[in-house]
């Protein structure tokens, strides 16, 4: 019998990267790689050391594990739309988690660091 889960998941995640992706250039010096990555976004709160809580948010890029080929590391660089982005961790999450449970998109944490020039 089929796993029609597993085979729904990979169908949603063709469509997305088909879709709703753009190509970005992936930086780990010295190689650069195009892939397509979808936009997203993490909120998160920070307490400061007199107690305030501060919401907060980084940049996500979901990104198919197949066409990136290799776990994303802290101070990789994705350059999108004229900016870059480095790769940061968040909190005890580390970079990167799977976005789904099949194991098929990376979810990358990121921080704006720029303009790409």
């Amino acid at each position: 019998m089929a796993d029609l889960l597993r085979q729904g998941s990979q169908w949603l995640e063709q469509m997305r990267t088909a879709h709703c992706s753009s190509p970005v250039e992936y930086r780990r010096p010295p190689d650069a790689y195009t892939v397509s990555a979808t936009f997203g976004r993490t909120g998160f709160e920070v307490a400061d050391e007199s107690g305030l809580t501060i919401d907060a948010h980084v940049w996500d890029f979901l990104i198919l594990a197949e066409e990136l080929g290799f776990d994303p590391e802290p101070g990789d660089v994705i350059a999108a739309n004229g900016r870059k982005y480095e790769v940061m961790n968040l909190g005890g999450e580390g970079c990167w988690r799977w976005s789904d449970p099949y194991r098929q998109t990376y979810r990358i944490h990121t921080k704006d660091i720029g303009a790409d020039t």
